[in-house]
């Protein structure tokens, strides 16, 4: 059975000099490739670069996506717009991680859903493009990306029980940011791309004077889909 792999990368604070491109060529000869972009897609084969290191060095944005239910998405943003501290009260094992990079903060958000509930019907081209203005969002100190990509973490374990330890079930959300109701279109596509629940996260936009655990969360989006 062939398998589709999808990476693109973009960078859009410095395009990559001619030695640069040379660089990130030597990884693929059928790429397409620009001074400010990278795609490309596999039905065989893999990909021989390393999207980690180069997101620390070229690029500052990067989406991964595969058939077998795999997706992530990396932004490298100046460390002054957003301090990794920031995202500690996000983190989830490797489904949301931040490191710091010379002058950057690398952010990567992940989902590996092998529920078996994978659809992929979508144009995997206009992906990038739709997600990446969240970057600009969190420069200027937005913090729902964080929580959405923090909420889709917790969303897989829905559908996959095997995707986290129980224990994480006690596991308190984190700050809750404003605006929940009212996603921009580039959250929209965020949440989608990480197949964020409609229900969780309805859930989760609900006033509270408490912080919940991420099993309440769960239970009551269950709740809420259980009485549509």
């Amino acid at each position: 059975m062939s398998e589709y792999q999808y990476f693109e990368f973009l960078a859009l604070d410095r395009p990559l000099d001619d030695d640069e491109q040379a660089e990130v060529r030597s990884a693929s000869t059928r790429a397409t490739i620009t001074a400010t972009s990278f795609v490309n897609e596999y039905h065989w084969g893999d990909f021989k670069g390393d999207p980690t290191a180069w997101v620390e060095r070229f690029y500052d944005a990067h989406l991964y996506v595969a058939d077998w239910g795999t997706r992530r998405l990396m932004l490298r943003l100046p460390a002054h717009q957003l301090d990794p501290a920031v995202v500690d009260d996000y983190r989830v094992d490797d489904q949301v991680t931040a490191w710091t990079a010379g002058d950057f903060t690398v952010l990567d958000f992940g989902i590996d859903d092998e529920s078996g509930d994978v659809d992929f019907d979508y144009d995997t081209e206009e992906l990038l493009s739709a997600i990446v203005g969240v970057r600009t969002e969190l420069a200027i100190g937005d913090r729902r990306p964080l929580y959405l990509a923090w909420l889709a973490a917790y969303g897989v374990w829905e559908r996959d029980e095997d995707a986290f330890d129980r224990a994480a079930d006690d596991n308190l959300e984190p700050p809750v940011p404003p605006g929940l109701t009212t996603l921009t279109p580039a959250q929209r596509a965020l949440s989608d791309f990480l197949r964020l629940d409609d229900d969780l996260l309805a859930t989760a936009a609900q006033p509270t004077t408490a912080r919940r655990t991420a099993g309440a969360l769960l239970d009551a989006a269950a709740r809420r889909r259980a009485d549509r």
